[in-house]
């Protein structure tokens, strides 16, 4: 339970299945992994690629990628394309649950130590009342690369503006959305 008081993703590895053909996905084949909206959790669902191919796709298709099926009781160190963590960042801008929220900041805190976002500043804003009653929240401005296939060196994209929520999560709460993250995306962060 996280301090937002809601449960953590329960995030499946992948199953060695297709959830929509339920053919076999062997070791070392490529596949398409998917998350997709259920309720207010996202959860793991893998596509064969001839049924992503022949137009077949989960209902509620939250964000996709493409992944290989790992050799059976060895750990896979996948690489995760950059643009997908930006893809998943731009994705949850509109968020309102704290369990996405929380997600968001930290994969924001991912891409700035990876070099591709930039710390701008932080703007104090009124929060609405609601839920938490009116107060104060912090926003972080960041900026992102031009072209992110080019890495931390790339030039930055002066003309974009992020702004990301900070939830003031303590350790124990980057630590838990961290980990959630590495069960999605079955990477080490």
């Amino acid at each position: 339970m996280s301090q937002f008081n809601v449960p953590a993703y329960d995030v499946e590895k992948p199953t060695g299945r297709c959830a929509l053909t339920g053919d076999a996905i062997e070791p070392g084949e490529t596949f398409v992994a998917t998350l997709v909206e259920d309720g207010d959790d996202l959860q793991r669902v893998d596509v064969s690629v001839e049924a992503w191919q022949s137009g077949k796709r989960p209902e509620h298709l939250f964000s996709d990628w493409r992944t290989v099926q790992p050799e059976a009781e060895v750990k896979k160190k996948l690489f995760v394309d950059d643009a997908v963590l930006m893809n998943l960042l731009q994705r949850l801008a509109d968020a309102e649950q704290p369990q996405r929220i929380a997600f968001r900041f930290v994969l924001m805190l991912i891409l700035m130590r990876k070099k591709l976002l930039r710390y701008d500043g932080t703007d104090r804003r009124d929060r609405e009342g609601g839920e938490d009653g009116p107060g104060e929240q912090e926003w972080w401005r960041v900026t992102p690369k031009l072209d992110l296939s080019k890495g931390p060196l790339g030039k930055w994209d002066n003309d974009t503006r992020i702004e990301v929520l900070d939830p003031h999560l303590d350790e124990a709460g980057i630590r838990e959305v961290t980990d959630q993250l590495q069960q999605i995306l079955q990477a080490e962060l």
